[in-house]
């Protein structure tokens, strides 16, 4: 092709030279390479975010284990204490700290009985009786609800709240070993009679007792509050006690403070809630890892491109700085690499989106057993946008850079 032709249509002309120094010196290798790079990382950018939409409910629903948890506290008993009989209660100043803790966000303090309890149960005609205790606590720490939650001393029957615990072992150890059949909660609830003895005080009053509901969150025996505070009033000193338990409304069951602050208090946390919330924790730092390691490799797959094309310049300088030299102008010349990097970022974009849906498609059926819904995709395909823009940003700004440098070493 001669001068002439080139002056006459540069636009055409340019565009196959370009092609043709690209063709003739273009390392398939290193592209590729930035290419799975930048797939690598992007794709684990914003696999993250999605994931993070779809389980946002669970740290936005108010309900949700993830966004508040109970956690059951008492003190420790040593030797120490139980040789000195140490008071092992809460004082007020205790309560107050707890409250104060940032990761706390109401504290309910456990009210028990002040005298004696004998229960008498009767099921399908076989008795038996033993001795028990009640506990309270504020209604807004129960995860069980009924309207017949109240006490009446004119109408004396005493709704009760067991452990689900209890029932289990009832079904699975006490029932089969004395040749009693396994029961449901509705059918405890229907066929189980209860009646309790109270005493102390110098008086002695039997109580019809009626299961309303069982407990997963509480592994004792509750009753109404306004029943404990008869109850001691009648029967007891009437003397309000400190509580020897807590239950502690917290806001974030993965903060690693709140395992800080009670084994710096000598606190004990019932069941297993404290492995429960530092499992959390732990899964909080591995999604904040996957996703600092995804924009690291987007990062390098950046650094991996721009290394190509300046190796691609180096090799085409004097076949560029002639085309300058004829005319062109350094955004003519640079256009084609350019557009060979647009081309390559938005395939990327497009096959790491691509992964990405995939991927949500293999985890969302765990996700709706879990009653999670999921979120909407957008936001994660915003992201990808964004970062191919700031890569392809940074990459045109390079080419332009480097191919006005020629520019001006060849003026």
């Amino acid at each position: 092709m001669s001068q002439k032709d080139i002056k006459n249509n540069p636009d055409h002309s340019s565009r196959g030279l370009m092609w043709k120094l690209l063709r003739t010196h273009i390392s398939k290798s290193q592209l590729i390479g930035f290419s799975l790079a930048s797939l690598v990382g992007l794709t684990i950018v914003i696999l993250a975010v999605q994931f993070f939409q779809d389980v946002k409910p669970l740290f936005k629903d108010e309900d949700s284990f993830l966004r508040k948890d109970y956690m059951i506290i008492t003190r420790k008993v040593s030797t120490a204490s139980t040789v000195l009989q140490s008071s092992n209660e809460f004082e007020a100043k205790d309560i107050k700290d707890i409250e104060q803790q940032p990761w706390c966000r109401q504290v309910g303090k456990f009210s028990s009985n002040d005298y004696s309890v004998e229960a008498s149960i009767l099921v399908n005609g076989q008795g038996m009786r033993t001795m028990m205790f009640f506990e309270s606590l504020p209604d807004e720490f129960l995860d069980v609800t009924d309207r017949h939650w109240k006490f009446d001393p004119n109408n004396p029957k005493i709704p009760v709240i067991i452990s689900r615990d209890y029932l289990t072992l009832y079904n699975f150890g006490f029932a089969p070993s004395q040749g009693l059949p396994q029961a449901s909660e509705l059918a405890v609830s229907k066929a189980v009679k209860l009646q309790f003895t109270l005493r102390g005080n110098g008086n002695v009053q039997s109580f019809e007792g009626i299961i309303i509901g069982f407990s997963s969150r509480l592994n004792t025996i509750v009753v109404p509050e306004d029943f404990m505070k008869w109850s001691n009033e009648q029967f007891g000193s009437g003397i309000e006690r400190n509580p020897s338990r807590l239950i502690v409304e917290v806001n974030s069951p993965g903060d690693e403070r709140i395992a800080s602050y009670f084994k710096d208090h000598g606190y004990q946390v019932a069941g297993d809630k404290m492995q429960q919330s530092k499992a959390q924790g732990f899964l909080n730092i591995i999604v904040s890892i996957v996703i600092l390691v995804g924009i690291i490799i987007s990062v390098l797959a950046f650094f991996i491109l721009m290394l190509s094309i300046y190796l691609l310049l180096q090799k085409n300088t004097k076949k560029l700085q002639d085309l300058l030299v004829l005319g062109y102008s350094p955004n003519q010349v640079s256009r084609t690499y350019i557009n060979m990097v647009i081309y390559i970022n938005c395939a990327v974009m497009v096959v790491s989106i691509i992964l990405m849906l995939l991927m949500r498609a293999y985890y969302m059926p765990m996700l709706k057993a879990m009653d999670v819904s999921g979120g909407k995709i957008y936001l994660s395909l915003i992201v990808a946008v964004i970062i191919m823009s700031l890569i392809s940003f940074g990459n045109i700004m390079a080419i332009k850079r480097k191919i006005n440098d020629l520019w001006i070493q060849s003026s």
